[in-house]
């Protein structure tokens, strides 16, 4: 009789060394396999992580850069010429209403670049206090500035700007009269110039209150000096380079907000500007220190109420060496000017 039993055992020994054997092998596998993956996880998830600190990097600065821009816009605006109206007293001519109206059209304007352009359509009239009340020849003033920023300090703003800017009267006879004078009656007047201006500001902060000061100096350069664009007559007698600077201080004060209980708003309160303008080249052999004939000044002064919200009262004075009004150029006066002050210029809105 066969006895099975032995062979029996000895499969079973079989089969468990078998399983074993495979056992390992699976897990030997699963180990091969695993490991390379969480390597690769690893490494990919690091990658992931550098390149995400990388875009957070960039994208931050990039924040920045527009925050900058942003801020320096509001400066670059609270830097444009007003709107003024009312009258000038103690003029050579005298007049019962004057104004100097500058609308500001902003042509770019952007947080993505540290470029500003700017299109004035300024207009000067005079009213003359003469029978009929007429407005003699006004000045046409249209210009275009453009502005860049040169430093990241929104408390120390450093800037430039360009402009472009004709001055005409809009009055087709002839500039000169026969015998040689000119003809402020009807004569044509035209001039075109440019001007460079560098800007410094400081800003500071106190409690409610927030100072602007702006401080500049300008070249301005007619093309009359190089005999373009120039109306007759006005050669050697009329200021084609010219040195302009001012100072201003803008006020703008805290008040509590209408219509948020317990928040404040900042306001335009006060400004104090004070403007010169120096006549540097040859100018009807006039001495380089012949200031009355030379120099223009002025200093003006504005307040604004917390119910005018575009609007502030101006009161000054100064001096006009030569008169900046078109035909008029030859006049020299001190003045006093009265009125209102209006523009988005002026407007330092809320923060």
């Amino acid at each position: 009789m066969i006895n099975f039993l032995p062979h029996k055992a000895r499969f079973k020994n079989n089969a468990y060394h078998i399983n074993l054997i495979s056992a390992l092998k699976v897990i030997c596998c699963l180990v091969c396999l695993g490991l390379p993956g969480k390597l690769i996880a690893k490494g990919t998830t690091s990658k992931l992580s550098y390149i995400s600190v990388a875009d957070t990097t960039a994208d931050s600065t990039l924040l920045k850069q527009r925050l900058i821009n942003n801020a320096f816009d509001n400066i670059f605006i609270e830097n444009l010429r007003t709107s003024e109206g009312g009258n000038d007293y103690f003029n050579k001519v005298k007049t019962q209403l004057t104004a100097d109206l500058a609308p500001n059209f902003i042509l770019f304007q952007t947080p993505k670049s540290r470029f500003f352009a700017v299109f004035t359509a300024r207009v000067k009239i005079r009213l003359l206090a003469s029978r009929g009340a007429p407005v003699k020849s006004p000045s046409f003033m249209p210009g275009a500035t453009i502005f860049y920023r040169l430093n990241e300090d929104t408390y120390k703003p450093k800037f430039l700007s360009f402009g472009y800017s004709h001055h005409s009267n809009g009055v087709r006879g002839p500039s000169l009269n026969p015998d040689g004078s000119f003809n402020r009656d009807s004569g044509k007047f035209t001039t075109n110039f440019y001007t460079l201006t560098y800007y410094t500001g400081k800003r500071t902060d106190k409690e409610n209150l927030i100072i602007n000061r702006y401080d500049n100096i300008a070249l301005e350069v007619h093309a009359g000096l190089f005999g373009l664009g120039v109306s007759e007559g006005l050669k050697d007698h009329y200021g084609f380079i010219r040195v302009n600077g001012s100072r201003m201080y803008n006020l703008a004060k805290a008040y509590d907000d209408p219509l948020e209980k317990g928040k404040k708003v900042y306001k335009n309160w006060q400004r104090i500007r004070f403007d010169f303008t120096y006549i540097a080249d040859k100018y009807d052999n006039y001495s380089a220190v012949d200031f009355k004939k030379r120099l223009n000044v002025s200093l003006k002064y504005y307040y604004q109420f917390p119910f005018m919200p575009s609007t502030a009262l101006m009161f000054g004075g100064g001096y006009r060496g030569q008169d900046d009004y078109n035909q008029f150029f030859e006049d020299s006066y001190g003045y006093i000017t009265v009125g209102l002050a209006s523009d988005l210029s002026f407007n330092f809105g809320k923060h």
